[in-house]
């Protein structure tokens, strides 16, 4: 550890500490002395002067609070001294200048995608199970039961090998603990060019609103044209407000010369349930067959879609791992690929920053109206973005939603904003794009993918399982503890930041290197080997 404190940005008037600190430690910081007034645990911070009652707090350079009585130098923000505030958000014409990275050593860099036929490359190929409505999850779950272990996709199945073998030592008189783990029925798998059958069970598609629906049949439509699907089977009940036929104009709207295989069921029209299985098993079947004709080709790295999220943050997301993922951002927007940052509850007290950035006026005033409506929508149900932070935030450090926000806007790196786009819109700009979803980890990372990411890069300082079922999900630590202690989640270790051992740079270049290896097919995301595939639509309002 090379430093014990840190200074974001020469504005701000609170120090993080990098490492536990104690009461009455005296820090040497800038040629001023600060003696603690209290325990400082790592990822929290202390205040460099003394404050009064509505001073305002700074970090990276912004208002990020007000202190709410009389404060001494030297003690630790929290929740109790410390009220969320954020300086009120304007459009003004900027000449906003962008200074890219060097990108010479990419220049001719490629990765092994799969090519559709309306000039995308994905980075998997998967066959995808869409219900138009929620009465049908249990048929999908049957399929699924039926087809993962036979073709070699199930993570549960070594668990399911192994409970038989321990049943079968049980009933055999022999010691359970001589019964060893079996290999995982994923090394059988049947289909080489087939990455996996993903499965969209939701509670949608009747009852609710009927917006609701329409969303719906929009985001299930962005999941069938999504460049990593290559084959779709879609399962109806019948009488359900999300019709077959609007789920097929909504995916002609969105690419009209669609031409994957398109396989549609509908229980009401079938002799059985029975039959309907059947047929549905033995049709995919057929085009998991012709799906595993196609192969990875190499493609530019201007093909990739990169989607940037955060969840389980800490007080080190926004030190570490967020800003080496903006490096890795820029990186990919410097070589013509395209970046998406959403989480709109989580830009609350970056909203300047993004609108300055924003490289038209029409952007600009199309992300704050997305804001100040999804904003307001919060508030009618009794909430507003000031309530996000979780509770595991807050213990890490995170004490108001506008230091979470601004430090989780850093994995956006500093490009200028193309495009603004509203939930389930397409991304169709080189460079990076603002999507709205909410704050949430799945609904955020379903939206994602919905806008067409083909990998997300998600940081995560507490840990967390979330994935996708067709965005391969890349989890990048904040710190060295996380990652040694829940590894089995973990992909890259951003912590050597922390200790001073690597740039912010370097490990951006780092990242983007184990993006071309997870891109190609030569590398497995830990979420994605677990079978992670987390997907939840939006309900426009009611999340942060």
């Amino acid at each position: 550890m090379k430093h014990k404190v840190l200074k974001i940005n020469k504005k701000d008037n609170v120090l993080v500490a990098l490492s536990d600190l104690v009461a009455g430690e005296l820090i040497e910081f800038e040629g001023t002395t600060y003696k603690l007034q209290e325990n400082i645990p790592a990822k929290h911070k202390f205040f460099m002067h003394h404050m009064q009652q509505g001073d305002e707090v700074l970090m990276y350079g912004v208002l990020v609070g007000k202190t709410q009585y009389e404060v001494p130098q030297g003690s630790r923000m929290t929740t109790d001294n410390t009220k969320h505030a954020t300086e009120p958000y304007i459009y003004r014409k900027t000449n906003y200048q962008w200074h890219q990275p060097n990108i010479d050593k990419y220049a001719n860099r490629t990765f092994q995608g799969y090519h559709r036929s309306n000039g995308t490359v994905g980075t998997a190929n998967y066959w995808l199970f869409v219900p138009t409505v929620f009465c049908e999850n249990r048929n999908l779950d049957m399929i699924r039961e039926a087809l993962h272990n036979e073709l070699g996709y199930a993570v549960g199945g070594k668990y399911k090998n192994y409970a038989h073998d321990l049943i079968s030592a049980y009933q055999n008189g022999e010691d359970l603990d001589a019964v060893l783990s079996v290999p995982n029925p994923q090394q059988r798998r049947l289909f080489k060019n087939v990455d996996g059958i993903k499965f969209l069970n939701h509670n949608g598609g009747c009852g609710g609103t009927r917006q609701d629906s329409h969303t719906l049949s929009q985001l299930l439509a962005a999941y069938a044209d999504h460049p990593n699907v290559a084959g779709v089977t879609v399962l109806s009940l019948g009488c359900q407000h999300l019709q077959v036929n609007d789920f097929k104009n909504d995916l002609l709207l969105r690419n009209p010369s669609f031409d994957k295989p398109l396989l549609v069921f509908e229980q009401q029209k079938a002799q059985s349930e029975e039959e309907l299985i059947k047929d549905a098993i033995k049709q995919t079947l057929k085009g998991l067959i012709q799906i595993n004709e196609i192969e990875r080709k190499p493609a530019p790295l201007s093909q990739l879609c990169v989607g940037v999220k955060c969840g389980g943050s800490d007080g080190f997301s926004g030190i570490s791992a967020n800003p080496a993922v903006g490096h890795c951002a820029d990186l990919l927007v410097a070589l013509g690929a395209k970046v998406l940052l959403a989480e709109f509850p989580e830009l609350c007290g970056a909203e300047q920053e993004m609108i300055d950035r924003c490289e038209t006026e029409e952007s600009a005033r199309k992300f704050m109206r997305l804001m100040s409506e999804y904003d307001e929508l919060a508030h009618q149900v009794g909430s507003g973005f000031y309530m996000n932070p979780s509770p595991g935030n807050i213990k890490d450090g995170l004490i108001t939603d506008a230091i979470k926000s601004v430090g989780a806007a850093r994995k956006a790196g500093s490009a200028s904003i193309v495009d603004v786009l509203d939930y389930t819109e397409p991304a169709t700009k080189p460079g990076l794009s603002l999507v709205c979803t909410p704050g949430n980890d799945v609904e955020a990372t379903t939206g994602k993918a919905a806008a067409g990411a083909t990998l997300i890069l998600f940081t995560t300082g507490l840990g967390t399982p979330t994935g996708n079922p067709v965005c391969p999900t890349i989890k990048v630590a904040t710190n060295s503890g996380l990652a040694k202690r829940m590894g089995d989640i973990i992909d890259i270790d951003a912590g050597p930041i922390i200790t001073g051992d690597k740039s912010i740079a370097e490990m951006g270049e780092d990242i983007l290197e184990y993006c071309i290896k997870v891109a190609s097919g030569q590398e497995i995301p830990k979420a994605v080997q677990l079978n992670q595939d987390d997907f939840i639509p939006w309900k426009r309002g009611v999340s942060l």
